[in-house]
């Protein structure tokens, strides 16, 4: 598996993956994503921000994520600190042919050597109260549940926040 920075020539694969995960987003009640969001526009602007990564497998697109530094307001909500410089991952994703597979654990794992290269103290991710999956994951990579909180982008949705000290 390769994790690279993601470039224009992706969004064709980009946007097929958000194809095949968002409805098994759905029908498993997890409305995080929807056909709208994220799009495009949204991919288009992370990675020219060079901030959207890519899991390759065997040269086709096996996840993505985006990792920025944009805190929601409402992450002040959460239980942790929000003067702590932190990374924060967005539009993390894995590919239905791949789940199972370490994509999202990789994805992880870049965002914290990203954030240690930034010198950075703090990676942050939220996810749908949903998405089983990523409330199994988080923990076994060392994350601790911060909270739940509420989300203006996406109203009537609640999302579990975590995070990961990196640094003293």
């Amino acid at each position: 598996m390769q994790i690279r920075l993601a470039t224009q020539d992706d969004l064709p694969a980009l946007m097929a993956l958000v194809r095949r995960v968002v409805p098994l987003m759905l029908a498993a009640g997890n409305r995080q994503w929807d056909e709208g969001y994220p799009n495009n526009p949204v991919f288009q602007r992370d990675i020219a921000l060079a901030q959207l990564w890519v899991a390759e497998v065997d040269g086709g697109l096996a996840g993505v994520a985006a990792l920025t530094m944009d805190q929601e307001p409402e992450y002040a909500q959460a239980e942790w600190d929000m003067s702590a410089k932190a990374l924060v991952v967005h539009r993390l994703a894995v590919d239905p042919a791949f789940r199972g597979a370490g994509v999202a654990s990789c994805l992880m794992h870049k965002a914290e050597e990203v954030a240690v290269e930034r010198r950075l103290d703090v990676v942050r991710i939220d996810t749908n109260t949903e998405n089983a999956a990523t409330q199994r994951l988080f923990p076994k990579l060392g994350y601790r549940l911060a909270g739940e909180i509420g989300l203006g982008i996406r109203p009537g949705l609640r999302f579990f926040c975590y995070e990961k000290i990196i640094a003293p």
